[in-house]
């Protein structure tokens, strides 16, 4: 079912690697264009530009697109005790984990009367988008709203796809979760559509323009959020979910299967790799593999994904060379189940979250373990991180002088602005030391 790669023959560069990672086919901007209509005509008509796309990519037409705050509330009220339980379980470990990512404010003072404050700011409003299609996901609402909550946000809006299975609403568990964070402001909009009525407001329905926009969704979702990242701030372009395993001989083959097919549920396009110094453990996950997917409820789903270019596994010749294959992937999501994981983690410096030893499994991290899990796919880990209270928080620098703080440096400030042929920037300062 999965491809093999083998590398113990072989030392690739690192631009080499680059090219010998699988990667699902996923051309966000051939997308683009579809994207760009979709948002233009939201700005041009509004409400009933988000209905009618509704109608025609969803499937149903909403009765409203903004859900009513008596509807979040029964939404809570029919949430399954477990389920409620669950949610309330992630909400709390994930602010616990999130409040360990705010900067503390600090001071510099560079001498008697010259100072430099470092501050973080909250952005005043965002968008946070939770995706629909061929899964609910309530624990992305936790994902986005709590970082936001976190770092001090004011206003936060949410929107997630109209679900023809509940009359064109917003699915009761996602507004259930929405609802536990107290929530108000939600929009049953998905899709391009969506990201562009954040980003440049909808006044037929009182949807103010926000200032960041975050969360995970399909290929137009993540076109959208190239357009309009002009506009609004964005996380990351998300595309599909990826997991890549570092194990060794002593890893168990059947938990890593189960790991590798956990992610491959998500979509046909999520990627599974393993990446492996055992030539026997290689050959034992691939039949687990074949014997579980063939076991699992989204089994066709499973199968394509798993049998796609941008899942494989593959061999090398120790796991210096592994960490080197991850790195040049920059997996989304990363475990690694060797003898010694905290030896391999030491290599590694490009992912998106790590997952440590044979009881982190990813799953995990998409519910409890209080990390987040909207994070960088396609190798944007390289650059990028994961959604955090940091996403919507803006560093700010303050500079306080005095009198005497400035005239001490007066001097060079002059000199500098004349060697780069600025003279009124040296004049707005000696001006201030005219009789």
């Amino acid at each position: 079912m999965m491809r093999s790669i083998d590398l113990r023959a072989v030392q690739p560069t690192r631009s080499e690697l680059a090219r010998l990672v699988p990667r699902a086919s996923v051309d966000v901007s051939a997308a683009s264009a579809t994207a760009a209509e979709l948002i233009d005509d939201v700005c041009s008509r509004g409400a009933v530009a988000l209905l009618e796309q509704a109608e025609r990519l969803d499937g149903v037409r909403p009765e409203h697109v903004r859900v009513h705050a008596d509807e979040i509330s029964a939404a809570v009220a029919r949430l399954r005790p477990e389920v409620r339980d669950a949610l309330e379980e992630a909400i709390d470990r994930v602010r616990a984990a999130t409040h360990a990512q705010v900067p503390a404010g600090t001071v510099t003072d560079l001498g008697a009367g010259a100072r430099v404050i470092q501050r973080w700011q909250p952005v005043g409003r965002v968008g946070l988008y939770v995706p629909g299609g061929k899964a609910v996901y309530p624990s992305s609402v936790v994902m986005n709203v709590v970082p936001a909550q976190v770092a001090g946000v004011s206003s936060v809006a949410l929107a997630s796809p109209p679900q023809r299975a509940f009359d064109g609403g917003v699915h009761p568990t996602i507004l259930g979760a929405a609802g536990l964070l107290g929530i108000e402001e939600v929009y049953a909009m998905g899709g391009a559509g969506a990201i562009g009525a954040f980003a440049f407001g909808v006044p037929d329905l009182d949807l103010d323009p926000v200032d960041v926009i975050t969360g995970p969704g399909n290929v137009f979702v993540a076109a959208a959020k190239r357009i309009v990242r002009a506009t609004t701030g964005i996380d990351s372009e998300a595309g599909p979910t990826e997991i890549l395993v570092i194990a060794d001989g002593s890893a168990n083959a059947r938990l890593v299967a189960a790991d590798l097919i956990s992610q491959a549920e998500h979509d046909e396009l999520a990627a599974a790799v393993l990446v492996t110094d055992s030539p026997e453990l290689a050959e034992a996950v691939a039949v687990e593999v074949e014997r579980l997917a063939a076991l699992t409820t989204h089994r066709d789903r499973v199968g394509t994904s798993l049998a796609g270019p941008q899942s494989a596994i593959v061999l090398t010749r120790d796991l210096e060379d592994a960490a080197a294959f991850s790195n040049a992937y920059g997996p989304e999501h990363l475990e690694i189940q060797t003898a010694e994981p905290g030896a391999v983690l030491d290599l590694i410096d490009n992912a998106g979250a790590v997952f440590l030893g044979a009881y982190s499994p990813v799953s995990l991290g998409d519910y409890l373990a209080g990390s987040n899990h909207v994070l960088p796919t396609g190798g944007q880990s390289r650059f990028s991180s994961g959604l955090g209270a940091f996403t919507f928080l803006r560093p700010q620098q303050i500079v306080s002088y005095d009198r005497g703080a400035l005239e001490a440096v007066a001097g060079r400030i002059v000199a500098l602005s004349t060697a780069e042929d600025l003279p009124a920037h040296g004049a707005a300062v000696s001006a201030r030391f005219e009789q």
